[in-house]
């Protein structure tokens, strides 16, 4: 069976389909200090043999934010003579500008573990001086530590001296990453960060899948990387760092899938689950996609500040995050004004209405009193204490008061997330559609929607579920770089050589290049298709609102291979019995909603708000003023009156 697993920081998802396309699916708390654990129970209870794996992991950045139980190795670097404190000195970004005492991230690897070798090579990528392989050697002997990158100048030029002291070290230390190998491209601090981070991961992704490879026993397993795409197990051991936002891109992946199936050409993916809430944006059918992303730093409402963090030069879906979910903590500052997160309940022990030992209220714990969803979730396995929810409310002031505020800031947060990858480029929420998923997406759906203009709103089937659908919906894709290329259509054809060398098999490629304007300090990412000027321009003039009469230059091109993986048949059952109830629900005020449940609504089913639709994984709310048509793909769509 293919079965998908995201692994989030409130529930486990796991779906699976049949060869008829019969899908069997599981949502259960997860089990933060051994998330393997979580994944075997729920593919007990479902009693299913899994023959490919595809699984989404939040096992990279857990351990970069320094989750007990993910302790980082002791990590070492080599690097060209008198460029050993490069990892320290970083860009000199200010973050906090005003801060006196504001303090630098603290360097990834201590000053007695950096080793210096006297070798040179040049800007042209010429051997100035040789490299002295005693003397790597007798670095090699020095070495006290558990993993080791290498980085020296110029090697995305000119990799020769990387090659052979990565051979050398690997005599002595198990786990080795030479920059060649993992961002081969210009700006010394970042290739560094993104080389030490890569293989101080190693150690703990790869105990992890070997873990979850011996515990399941899939035939084959693949991991959904940050780029959007899928990478096998073995690529994802060797370069771990392309892990980091591996949950969140899965959602945006479905949602590409679904609006291309639905001749959608613009849409925002809208994914809140338990801990925290995600908006990434499609535009003329394509992905937004960044090249670099900070890791371990902070962000302040959902823009990630600059120099907080250790940057990461790799292929990331473009994302915005924020504390916003259905476990995070409602409370008040010293001044008693409301206030909803950063904190979150998570799953353990989760909102005080789970009954597991939490004393916080959540979102969760709001609408639960509100009415807005069911004292049963996941079709009655999980029992709610509203009981538990009012009196934790209560400690906060008039308990629907509070709730109906908190909900209101949340929804603000989460509308200024779908701001970041819209109205900050150019963009107008009102002329997209937007996808809401997440086992609590639905319920703020039409509140963000009504924020931003938004006319239509989507939610697909298994909402809840969505991410670990969305899996079994990517295609494999592996990425390869070079910088500054002489001649870009040799260059691009020697990359998909080198990639066919790689892969047993490609069905196409993915052309893209970092494109600047002469003397500009960063680039734009286009489509290397066609005429490259003008992508650059088009993208440049979303961007920054105007273009320049300069000469352009291609600083790095890069090529995805592309395997596309056959895609499950979905078949849902589906009652012809409607069934429908009624509940006082608190919208604006309270009052008498229709609960209908989704797996009895059939194809071309049309109502209108108030109302409540309930399922297994979620509870899309319909408030008046919007009505709502079930789709021939099942997807909910809800419009604006």
């Amino acid at each position: 069976m293919l079965v998908a697993v995201d692994i989030g920081g409130t529930f486990t998802d796991i779906i699976g389909v049949k060869d008829n396309g019969e899908i069997v699916y599981y949502k259960g708390l997860s089990t933060p200090k051994n998330p393997e654990n979580g994944v075997k129970e729920g593919i007990q209870k479902l009693g299913i043999s899994v023959n490919t794996l595809i699984h989404a992991t939040t096992i990279a950045t857990n351990s970069l934010l320094g989750q007990v139980n993910l302790e980082l190795p002791k990590t070492a670097l080599v690097t060209t003579k008198g460029f050993s404190d490069i990892i320290e000195i970083g860009r000199q970004n200010r973050p906090e500008l005003y801060n006196l005492f504001f303090q630098k991230p603290k360097p990834l690897v201590p000053r007695e573990l950096r080793f210096e070798v006297d070798e040179r090579i040049n800007s042209r990528g010429e051997v100035l001086k040789p490299l002295n392989t005693k003397e790597v050697e007798e670095i090699a002997k020095r070495i006290k530590a558990d993993a080791v990158a290498v980085v020296f100048l110029h090697s995305y030029l000119n990799s020769v001296h990387e090659k052979i002291t990565k051979e050398i070290l690997s005599r002595y230390v198990k786990y080795v990453s030479a920059s060649y190998e993992v961002s081969p491209e210009q700006r010394e601090y970042e290739r560094t960060t993104t080389t030490v981070i890569n293989v101080m991961l190693k150690p703990l992704v790869s105990k992890y899948i070997e873990s979850l490879w011996n515990e399941i026993k899939p035939k084959e397993f693949f991991i959904m990387a940050s780029s959007g795409g899928l990478i096998d197990a073995n690529e994802a051991i060797e370069r771990p760092v392309q892990l980091i936002e591996s949950g969140p891109a899965a959602g945006v992946v479905g949602v590409k899938y679904f609006a291309d199936e639905m001749g959608i050409k613009n849409a925002i993916s809208f994914d809140m689950g338990g801990t925290t809430a995600k908006a990434g944006s499609i535009v003329n059918g394509e992905i937004e996609i960044t090249n670099e992303y900070e890791v371990g730093g902070r962000t302040h409402h959902g823009r990630i500040i600059k120099g907080s963090g250790y940057p990461v030069r790799f292929p990331f879906i473009d994302l915005a995050e924020v504390s916003a979910g259905g476990g995070t903590i409602i409370w008040l500052d010293e001044a008693g004004g409301l206030n909803v997160g950063p904190l979150s309940a998570g799953a353990d022990p989760g909102p005080m209405c789970y009954n597991k030992g939490g004393n916080l209220p959540t979102l969760t714990d709001a609408n639960l009193i509100l009415g807005r969803i069911g004292e049963e979730l996941l079709s009655g396995d999980m029992k709610l204490n509203k009981e538990l929810a009012i009196k934790g409310l209560e400690k906060l002031g008039d308990p629907i008061q509070i709730a109906k505020e908190a909900i209101r800031l949340a929804t603000l947060e989460m509308a200024r997330a779908i701001r970041l990858v819209t109205v900050e480029r150019g963009l107008d929420p009102s002329e997209f559609a937007l996808f809401s998923f997440g086992g609590a997406g639905p319920q703020f759906a039409l509140g963000i929607a009504e924020e931003l203009g938004i006319k239509r709103v989507l939610v697909p089937v298994y909402p809840g579920l969505f991410s670990a659908l969305s899996m079994l919906l990517a295609d494999i894709k592996i990425e390869i770089r070079r910088a500054y290329p002489k001649d870009v259509d040799v260059e691009f054809r020697e990359l998909e050589e080198e990639l066919r060398r790689k892969m047993s098999s490609i069905d196409y490629f993915l052309r893209y290049a970092d494109v600047r304007y002469k003397g500009q300090g960063w680039e734009l990412t286009v489509p290397a298709d066609g005429d490259i000027r003008r992508n650059f321009e088009e993208r440049h003039r979303i961007a920054y609102g105007f273009t320049l009469p300069y000469d352009i230059e291609i600083v790095n091109i890069r090529v995805f291979a592309v395997k596309r993986i056959r895609k499950p048949k979905i078949m849902l059952k589906i009652s012809d019995n409607v069934k429908v109830k009624e509940r006082k629900v608190y919208f604006d005020d309270w009052v008498n909603a229709k609960v209908f449940i989704r797996e009895t609504l059939p194809i071309g089913f049309r109502d209108r708000g108030p109302a409540i639709i309930e399922e297994y994984s979620a509870t899309t709310l319909v408030p008046d003023g919007w009505s709502f048509t079930i789709l021939p793909n099942y997807f909910i769509e809800l419009m604006r009156e």
